[in-house]
């Protein structure tokens, strides 16, 4: 069976195409996955950005706090909060 396959040209000719047209499949479901992965790796690298950016406010808050009561004290005298 696969010799006759090998050797008549309209048998052989088809089996190319069908090669030929599983290997585009084949490329286009892999191109997908890869889309859907730089997707959710985008998606990862966006949340991390904005968690980035909660760290930093709060640091820089907490780097303007008074250091003790009297310098909170003094701060909301003069009207500084």
């Amino acid at each position: 069976m696969i010799g006759w396959v090998l050797t008549h040209g309209p048998a052989r000719k088809a089996l190319g195409l069908i090669l030929i047209a599983a290997a585009i499949l084949l490329f286009l479901l892999n191109l997908r996955r890869a889309g859907e992965r730089a997707g959710r790796a985008a998606e990862r690298l966006d949340a991390q950005e904005r968690n980035d950016a909660i760290h930093r406010q709060m640091l820089d808050a907490a780097a303007r706090r008074p250091a003790d009561r009297d310098a909170l004290a003094d701060r909301l005298r003069d009207g500084k909060f």
